[in-house]
């Protein structure tokens, strides 16, 4: 698994279990589950850069769409309105995307 070292696989499938079905996303709390707000703020930004698919330095929101599946290749695609609502809540300066240092913020706020 991609976050091997870094989170716990059970507490991955626990976080992915909990917003199984559509429209059940919630970022803080998938991110409680999974452990990931007890991690340093260098394993986030690892975790970040793992995420950032493409690796710009931003997650887009065509990237929010698979979140989820970077944690598990099985889990579901999030619906338009999770991955609207995950960038609105995290894209603290509004260009559409989120950066390191506001992946961050959001995981550890």
């Amino acid at each position: 698994m991609a976050f091997a070292g870094v989170l716990n696989d059970a507490d991955i499938t626990a976080a992915l279990e909990a917003c199984k079905a559509p429209d059940s996303f919630n970022p803080k709390k998938f991110f409680q589950l999974c452990g990931l707000t007890k991690k340093s703020p260098q394993e986030v930004k690892n975790v970040f850069n793992i995420l950032d698919n493409d690796a710009s330095g931003f997650i887009e929101e065509e990237e929010l769409k698979f979140f989820l599946q970077r944690f598990s290749p099985g889990a579901r695609v999030l619906t338009d309105k999770e991955t609207k609502g995950f960038l609105s809540a995290a894209d603290d300066d509004s260009d559409g995307k989120i950066g390191a240092e506001e992946f961050q913020a959001m995981v550890l706020s």
